[in-house]
């Protein structure tokens, strides 16, 4: 039965039966990892199917019933963590963490997304950057339809290495939606899987330089699923369990076969597109000019002085 009032029903949240079951699966599943990490039983803990970001309190949102990572960082806290920090990288603006943790200045929020003028949830402004008493804990890099491998690159390094330095998190929670993709049928951002394979591997260390190595890794949206999905979330188990895989390394045979009999479409046989996933840091200099850069300076305009930070390069 339908209930619009709690976001059930529409065409993004249909009701189905089962639907607590597997929402709660999913949402357990990434609170283990999260119990994992923090009761030091591994250091790094994946939850593949999570990363519903979407979903809010109260109200289901955006194919998201239970908002795991919000789950599992609530659970952290409540076991006495003090400075939790959630990067996420989906293409879609990580609106309902954002929100649970909206005044609540022990849990950073960072979110690179696309602009939300042309991407649900159309939420996610630079200047929204947290509630009293937590000004500067939601951090939002809104970045322009059509921006590539070397401008997001260029943004996630200008914004979330200085910001995880600065905060030196106790448990790094991310969250891996891989929808940025250049053949993602539901956004407009132009990344291929090597510029994602990149900011795993960035993320990896970034947990080690700034957490302890404390790391939860969730998935999230994707929805190109023979080129994209397989790949990229391949790529970031590899990077979890400290064993990357050689980009230029062949998918598996007997995937290819299962893929083609599935979809008819001709999957890919190595793991790299071949992109060189590299770009100009922002150190090099500012050009306002460039819609990429002036997004870069708006966010650290916006939250940079909060944490004692420079704006400019």
């Amino acid at each position: 039965m339908a209930d619009l009032a709690f976001g059930l029903g529409t065409p993004d949240n249909p009701v189905f039966p089962g639907m607590h079951e597997a929402s709660a699966l999913v949402a357990g599943a990434t609170l283990a990892a999260a119990a994992a990490v923090w009761e030091s039983r591994a250091q790094h803990g994946v939850s593949v199917a999570g990363g519903l970001h979407h979903a809010m309190r109260g109200m289901a949102s955006g194919f998201c019933v239970y908002n795991d990572p919000a789950i599992a960082i609530r659970w952290l806290l409540g076991q006495g963590a003090e400075r939790i920090a959630y990067v996420d990288v989906d293409v879609h603006h990580g609106d309902g963490v954002e929100a649970a943790f909206w005044d609540d200045p022990r849990v950073l929020t960072i979110s690179l997304h696309e602009h939300p003028m042309t991407l649900f949830p159309g939420t996610g402004l630079p200047e929204d950057n947290g509630g009293p008493g937590a000004e500067g804990m939601a951090v939002n890099v809104a970045l322009r339809a059509g921006t590539g491998d070397a401008g997001w690159l260029r943004a996630f390094d200008a914004v979330v290495p200085p910001l995880l330095r600065a905060f030196r998190p106790q448990v790094l929670v991310t969250q891996h939606g891989c929808d940025s993709h250049r053949l993602d049928p539901l956004a407009h951002l132009e990344l291929t899987i090597d510029a994602q394979r990149a900011a795993q591997a960035r993320l990896h260390q970034l947990a080690h330089e700034t957490a302890g190595g404390h790391w939860v890794l969730t998935g999230g949206g994707g929805y190109e699923l023979v080129h994209v999905v397989p790949r990229t979330w391949t790529h970031l188990l590899a990077e979890a369990a400290g064993r990357p895989l050689d980009p230029a390394a062949a998918t598996p045979g007997a995937w290819r076969e299962f893929a083609r009999a599935r979809t008819g479409a001709r999957p890919p046989e190595t793991m790299t597109e071949g992109a060189a996933a590299s770009f100009a840091p922002f150190s090099s200099g500012y050009d306002p000019a460039d819609r990429v850069d002036r997004a870069i300076m708006a966010t650290r305009n916006a939250v940079f002085p909060l944490h004692g930070l420079l704006p400019s390069p």
